[in-house]
């Protein structure tokens, strides 16, 4: 199978995680997934750079891709809308489009950020 998009394509897609301001770069997750699946770096750097190519050619054939647990990347239409250009003040036709929208599995949802309790049953304690 011929991949869909080139290496530099992928690398560029894969590797576009932040430098610095906290957020974990590429090799940090494989190394994670080397040492947590007995793989060489190597190994893990292709499972990785593979996910992200299956992902990219799922959304764009389908417009869906599932990561059980996780969450799922969908491609939504929006729809033609009229806005404002904030120079002039002036009423612009934005042309329909489409973009891609990462949706957090609830799983994952309420492991990171714990259901807060309902005002009721804050009452009731009280």
């Amino acid at each position: 199978m011929q991949p869909m998009f080139s290496r530099q394509t992928m690398f560029i897609l894969y590797r576009g995680t932040n430098i610095g301001n906290g957020i974990a770069q590429a090799a940090y997750y494989e190394s994670a997934v080397a040492e947590a699946n007995g793989l060489s770096n190597a190994q893990a750097k292709g499972v990785m750079t593979t996910l992200a190519e299956l992902a990219v050619k799922e959304v764009a054939e389908s417009g869906v891709f599932l990561i059980p647990g996780i969450g799922r990347l969908v491609r939504v239409d929006r729809a033609a809308r009229a806005g404002r250009n904030p120079a002039t003040g002036e009423t612009i036709q934005i042309a329909a489009k489409q973009v891609v929208k990462f949706r957090v599995a609830k799983a994952a949802k309420d492991a990171i950020v714990p259901v807060k309790a309902t005002t009721k049953a804050a009452k009731k304690k009280d």
